[in-house]
């Protein structure tokens, strides 16, 4: 079966780039959400807790319960909100407010502009008061910027939003607030961060996102994809490989197949334009359930060690 490996060394170097970003570790939040971002919820928190890591962000209670003893705080992106020393839930409803447990940690989404999740800037009172009236704790002010990834006023317009928001916060009364608008994008762009921790996602896994007339800063990708030899054969000049023989080889050559396939999430892809692996192989014909075919002979095979590059293939 195909697998993949994590480079400890990479991710290291992600936190550090970024940790000069923040100018302390500390204000690293580690976005491990939907299995840490596929890379393995488990894993990926180990290595961040072992690099320093205090803070988390995941999808749900589920996902925090298997990483709870490894960091001070875990922010909970989406579940009904209850009572734990270390969990904080965001609110992004009015609704969310009413459903959550007495005394539960939360910290209140808004939106400011990017209109998917959170509270609207119009009913920041009405949530502040509710919050109160439920006897929740309120912890932390966030928000997403829905453009920290191009050249535009967008994220300059919604920091301002927030910031008006966080005035209102503070009229109320509430103190000891964490306030966090920073994505991977806004965090890699910035050149003065003042906020108390960053949501860091893909860009700990290796991707910086900006465009070009951005500084680039040099992350490096932390997951690749391998697969291992099943079989080996010599193919003759003008033998076929595969459904549909939509391979022919034009001349004597060696081909083994690896295991894996669109079974295994893999596309199955174009004959015509065939996926060129990281070690510069082209899969040879159709792409099947479990096997694909290349000229090699090679026991283990990297298939792909930078998504971006992948992605431009598929």
């Amino acid at each position: 079966m195909a697998f993949i490996k994590i480079n400890k060394q990479n991710f290291f170097h992600n936190l550090n780039q970024i940790a000069l970003q923040t100018a302390s570790s500390d204000k690293i939040a580690i976005v491990l959400k939907d299995n840490a971002y596929g890379h393995g919820l488990l894993l990926m928190a180990e290595l961040a807790a072992e690099y320093g890591i205090k803070h988390a962000v995941v999808r749900n209670s589920t996902e925090a319960k298997d990483i709870e003893t490894l960091f001070e705080t875990i922010l909970i992106l989406g579940d009904v909100a209850k009572c734990h020393p270390k969990f904080y839930y965001a609110l992004n409803t009015l609704e969310d407010i009413r459903r959550a447990e007495q005394g539960a940690q939360v910290e209140l989404k808004v939106d400011t502009g990017m209109h998917r999740n959170g509270i609207g800037i119009d009913e920041i009172e009405t949530a502040l008061a509710l919050i109160k009236k439920q006897g929740l704790k309120l912890v932390g002010l966030m928000t997403h910027y829905r453009s920290a990834d191009v050249l535009s006023s967008e994220c300059f317009w919604q920091k301002k939003q927030f910031e008006s928001v966080q005035n209102k916060v503070e009229e109320a009364g509430y103190i000891n607030v964490r306030v966090h608008s920073h994505n991977s994008a806004a965090i890699l762009r910035t050149k003065t961060f003042s906020e108390d921790i960053v949501r860091v996602g893909i860009a700990a896994y290796g991707y910086n996102e900006l465009t070009i007339p951005f500084d680039r800063m040099a992350l490096k990708p932390v997951l690749s994809l391998h697969a291992k030899q099943v079989s080996t054969r010599a193919v003759k000049e003008g033998e076929c490989i595969g459904y549909g023989a939509d391979f022919c080889a034009s001349e004597a050559m060696t081909v083994s197949t690896y295991d894996l396939g669109y079974g295994d999430g893999w596309l199955r892809g174009n004959a015509d334009t065939p996926f060129m692996t990281a070690e510069t192989l082209s899969i040879l014909g159709r792409v099947s359930m479990d096997f694909i075919s290349l000229a090699c002979e090679k026991e283990e095979i990297c298939m792909m060690d930078d998504a971006q590059d992948a992605a431009r293939q598929l």
